[in-house]
């Protein structure tokens, strides 16, 4: 919906799902809306695709209703499926998606480990990888990527993105200010205890144990906080290190103003400076 919303309001940024995690939907049903997508916005939308149940299993279960389909071990499977639904794999299914046949986006494996790296690899397909809450596996989740990696009709080489936290301010300290929400809020989640975002004071003023503050500290390994020289410095060694062919950037701060003047800064201050 949210998809549908920008694509009518805007003309020509590109536009993607990040993603639907294929195990809750019905890949006809994807097909269908994401065919939809493109028939009304050629060229402009991707598909983003992730295995994982992206909640926990009580909303698995009410999104896919039944016990047996809690398992992601079909998930290959399941994407043949809904490529040729777009038309674009090697069968021939007998539900014809409308839209949908003819009307394929541009489609990403989404992960955070190894998995959906060989799997995209081995498709010939584009791979992004979850640098900003799985640091750890970056570099080997792109190096499987790159040696299963075989040419298709979508790709002749590897194409990789790496989706990286990025909080930019004025100063280190501000930013360091800006990513104490974000940093709580992932602390809370891990807990079981989800809610509101808090604001930067709340999260100042939170009562850490030591283990919990080095827990949240510990996660800002990898993600870029800063200056915009700062976070220069810090994505250009990112970029060196993954040899990623792009980056996506979530800025998760309390503040929309302070999100948008984030993204600014990097837009204007930042990104002409990045070099592989």
């Amino acid at each position: 919906m949210l998809l549908a919303h920008l694509a009518a309001n805007t003309s020509s940024i590109r536009l993607g799902s990040g993603g639907v995690m294929l195990p809750n939907h019905a890949p006809l049903v994807v097909a269908e809306q994401f065919g939809t997508l493109v028939a009304l916005h050629p060229d402009r939308i991707d598909l983003g695709l992730g295995r994982a149940p992206g909640t926990d299993q009580v909303t698995a279960l009410a999104l896919r209703r039944s016990m047996e389909a809690l398992s992601a071990d079909d998930f290959p499977q399941e994407l043949a499926r809904l490529i040729d639904y777009f038309g674009t794999g090697t069968g021939t299914p007998r539900v014809t998606a409308v839209p949908g046949r003819g009307d394929a986006p541009a489609i990403w494996l989404l992960g955070s480990s190894d998995f959906s790296a060989r799997l995209a690899g081995r498709l010939g397909l584009p791979f992004s990888f979850a640098h900003h809450f799985s640091a750890a596996n970056t570099d080997v989740a792109l190096a499987v990527y790159r040696d299963a990696f075989r040419p298709s009709r979508w790709l002749e080489q590897p194409y990789a993105m790496v989706a990286v936290s990025a909080v930019c301010a004025p100063t280190d300290a501000e930013a360091q200010w800006l990513a104490g929400p974000a940093g709580l809020s992932f602390l809370l989640l891990r807990q079981g205890r989800p809610g509101r975002m808090p604001s930067p004071q709340e999260a100042a003023e939170y009562p850490y144990t030591p283990m919990e503050r080095e827990f949240v500290l510990a996660r800002r390994d990898g993600q870029a906080l800063g200056s915009p020289e700062t976070v220069t410095s810090q994505l250009s060694a990112l970029l060196a290190r993954t040899g990623a062919d792009e980056l996506m950037l979530t800025t998760l701060v309390y503040d929309v103003a302070a999100r948008v003047r984030s993204f600014e800064l990097i837009a204007e201050q930042v990104a002409p400076h990045l070099v592989r």
